[in-house]
């Protein structure tokens, strides 16, 4: 950040400005200098005509006057050695010296390079990480020193349990012990449980061996231990002993590994205990971003060496709110595929061709490949991701639906549906040679670029509502096959989505000869891809942000048709295979919505577009 520093004063009512006649002069930022220090780490860098400042996560550019470096080593002398009281006093009311001082004092407390001065007498080894990190660090130590933590395991030799003892120790933590109490995990699990004076109880589990070391979030006794039994068999050697387990001796871990994931343990505990951001917030200096979507856990390695966070979804149920945004729909699609921790293949690009259609790609279930296109990836990776998590619970309920949220599950579900009603055999043929403008461009590059030989129907599935059908099928050699199709509120949009689909279907056969399944999404991904996002004034359906705006307007009564024409009842889907629940529960974790409603048609074994 760079800002100009000016050293006129100001008002009198603020910070370095002189009082009224007459009045004694309020306190200005110099004169409560006295009650701050820098906060450790604090340094700067002169600059032609300013001053560079970096603090623990923050730093800031000044500019305005080549005195600026001076300036700075005055104040931090005076912050330094506790003389902010005496440069007051030879600081003159109203002067510009003054009112530089001041400004500069607030840019400090402004990007929290500042800590309010506490007694350091009794100060414990966490003093100076407390003193960098807290916004209150007196307060932050004393819930620490009130904490009673209690390391629990199968045994109390374990390095895993020293480990953590020595670090709690390290943290200041003056009540630390070892409590019998089997994990139910995989042998060489701790679980550390901490208790404040108010009663209030946070737990942290972690487990360490060379292939799959682990720190649970933070949560009530409890979650913790679900979360360390739940990574354990995810992550660990072999199946869980059990609570009835005694000690056991997991394959030797190497201190180096032991260590890393004990002091990240302790580390995520103390911070939960002392209000300050867990460990895995993206930047916790910055109070207005938000927080991580989903919690975390830290898995770390030894061959290679690594530690990284992962978001973590297969704890107990606990359904997330239904993403309100694309970002937050992507979010979940990168967590269910997280490479360590995930619980479907990731959709990703590769070295799939992105134009005409932007095409993502993932390992099917039960074998093949699975291709998704759309007109951007990040829509394809979506739609890859929800129709991967169909294939894997297709084999315990064929029709299941997958959307994020319960809109595109229900989208989904509704225009798989419509195809088999009557209407839909009452199709009319469109050469396309002109009509709307999306459906022209996609039509378009379809037979004239690629010189696809294909026809395109629309069926009115109901005169009386707002519902159409659209095909693409082929001409030639192959004609009669379904190469895309689509259901949507107009024709021009039914014969867009359609086209689309069509050239996902092309565009995957030639890249992907062996893949067995191809999807795309229509109208029901419209909503999400446009919430929170104005198009321009001139965006209109000839622009896709303009269309999709207009699309995601007509969904509701596209809805409301296809609800009264097919009689679906689609109902929430509670799975009985371990397997099933297992992805189901991660699903709603991040607000996807899965939904049983057998019947329509969906992805047929060639690839056939939906």
């Amino acid at each position: 950040m760079t800002t100009a520093l000016h050293g006129t004063p100001g008002t009198p009512a603020a910070p370095g400005s002189p009082a009224a006649p007459g009045a004694a002069a309020a306190p200005d930022a110099l004169d409560s200098l006295r009650h701050w220090r820098l906060r450790p780490g604090v340094a700067a860098s002169a600059l032609a005509r300013g001053l560079h400042l970096r603090g623990w996560i923050t730093s800031i550019t000044l500019e305005g006057s080549p005195a600026l470096p001076a300036l700075w080593r005055m104040l931090e002398e005076a912050l330094r050695t506790g003389g902010a009281a005496e440069l007051a006093a030879r600081t003159g009311a109203g002067t510009p010296l003054r009112g530089a001082l001041c400004t500069l004092i607030g840019q400090l407390h402004a990007h929290g390079m500042l800590v309010e001065y506490a007694d350091p007498s009794g100060a414990g080894p966490a003093h100076d990480w407390l003193l960098k990190v807290a916004a209150r660090p007196a307060d932050a130590a004393a819930a620490l020193a009130a904490a009673r933590v209690e390391v629990r395991a199968a045994g109390p030799d374990g390095a895993l349990v020293a480990a953590a003892l020595r670090a709690l120790a390290h943290a200041g933590v003056e009540d630390a012990r070892y409590a019998p109490g089997a994990v139910t995990a995989a042998g060489g699990a701790v679980l550390l449980t901490a208790t404040l004076a108010d009663g209030t109880e946070r737990a942290v589990g972690a487990a360490v061996h060379p292939d799959g070391a682990f720190v649970t979030p933070v949560g009530v006794g409890a979650r913790a231990a679900t979360d360390t039994a739940a990574l354990a068999e995810r992550l660990g050697p072999g199946a869980s002993p059990g609570p009835e387990a005694t000690a056991a001796t997991p394959a030797a871990a190497p201190p180096s590994l032991t260590a890393l994931v004990a002091g990240a343990a302790v580390q995520r505990l103390l911070c939960a205990l002392a209000g300050l951001p867990d460990p895995d917030s993206a930047d916790p200096g910055d109070p207005g971003r938000p927080a991580p979507r989903f919690p975390s856990a830290l898995v770390a390695g030894q061959d290679p060496p690594y530690a990284a966070y992962h978001p973590w979804l297969g704890g107990p149920p606990d359904p997330a709110p239904p993403p309100a945004t694309l970002d937050e729909a992507l979010a979940g699609v990168a967590a269910l595929g997280d490479p360590r921790l995930g619980v479907l293949p990731a959709p990703l690009t590769g070295s799939l061709p992105q134009l005409p259609v932007a095409l993502a790609g993932c390992a099917a279930p039960g074998g093949g490949r699975l291709t998704a296109g759309g007109a951007r990836a990040d829509l394809a990776r979506l739609d890859a991701l929800c129709r991967a998590a169909e294939l894997r619970l297709e084999a315990e309920r064929p029709g299941v639906v997958v959307g994020a949220g319960p809109g595109h599950a229900l989208g989904r579900a509704l225009r798989r549906a419509a195809p088999d009603l009557p209407a839909a055999r009452n199709a009319r043929r469109d050469a396309y040679g002109g009509g709307h403008p999306q459906a022209r461009h996609w039509w378009s590059v379809l037979t004239r670029r690629l010189g696809v030989r294909a026809e395109l129907t629309v069926a009115a599935l109901d005169p009386a509502g707002p519902a159409y059908l659209a095909e693409v099928r082929a001409a030639g050699a192959a004609r009669g096959r379904v190469l895309g199709r689509a259901v949507e509120a107009t024709a021009d949009d039914a014969a867009a989505f359609a086209a689309l689909a069509a050239l996902v279907r092309v565009q995957a056969g030639t890249a992907e000869p062996t893949g067995r399944h191809i999807t795309s999404p229509g109208g029901e991904l419209c909503p999400l891809a446009t919430a929170g996002v104005d198009p321009a004034p001139w965006e209109d359906e000839g622009w896709p942000a303009g269309w999709w705006a207009r699309v995601a307007g007509r969904e509701a009564a596209l809805h409301a048709t296809l609800l009264r024409l097919t009689g679906l009842r689609a109902v929430p889907w509670e799975p009985a295979a371990p397997r099933a629940r297992t992805v189901v529960t991660a699903l709603r974790g991040c607000g996807f919505t899965v939904l049983d409603a057998p019947g329509g048609f969906g992805t047929d074994t060639e690839g056939g577009s939906r």
